[in-house]
């Protein structure tokens, strides 16, 4: 649904009536990230749906399809996703069901289980990665623009803590 005025914009004015107006373009960017990612993740999910897919399933795949050995334990698929223990089960769980993976006991790890990509699951990530290249991830925006988000918010990433920049980058 297309809004018929920036919302954005709009919250940015009231916020500048009624509080120091310094505080306009913090809160104009969280919040236009948050939008964003909303209407970004409506499009993906809407795009991997034809493959019965949401995309934090497409993810959970994608992260165990390019893992070395092709399985990688819950708590580290949480870890990299970022999403509760609780969240990682319901993940797997659902692929499970559909056989694209595959629960099995940690070789080394008494305590951890292992969630390993099926053939079914490679060739449907591989199906879903063609949907989303021909869609461009829903993004009709210039590369040179992509690339200046991502290494604004690859700052943004470093400056929250998310990982260590490495020296020189």
């Amino acid at each position: 649904m297309t809004l018929e005025f920036d919302p954005i914009e709009e919250a940015g004015r009231q916020w500048a009536a009624h509080f120091d107006a310094g505080y306009v373009p913090p809160m104009q960017a969280v919040t236009s990230v948050m939008r964003v990612q909303q209407v970004w993740l409506a499009r993906l999910n809407e795009a991997l749906a034809t493959h019965g897919l949401t995309f934090a399933r497409y993810e959970a795949l994608m992260l165990l399809y390019f893992s070395r050995r092709g399985a990688l334990p819950l708590g580290k698929i949480g870890e990299r996703l970022q999403v509760h223990p609780a969240s990682v089960t319901n993940l797997i769980d659902g692929l499970e069901r559909e056989r694209l993976v595959r629960r099995e006991p940690h070789p080394s790890d008494r305590r951890a289980t292992l969630a390993r990509i099926t053939p079914a699951g490679r060739a449907l990530a591989e199906a879903a990665t063609d949907e989303l290249h021909r869609i461009r991830f829903g993004i009709s925006l210039p590369d040179d623009d992509l690339e200046a988000i991502t290494a604004i918010l690859r700052r943004a990433r470093i400056d929250a803590g998310d990982f260590e920049a490495q020296a020189g980058q």
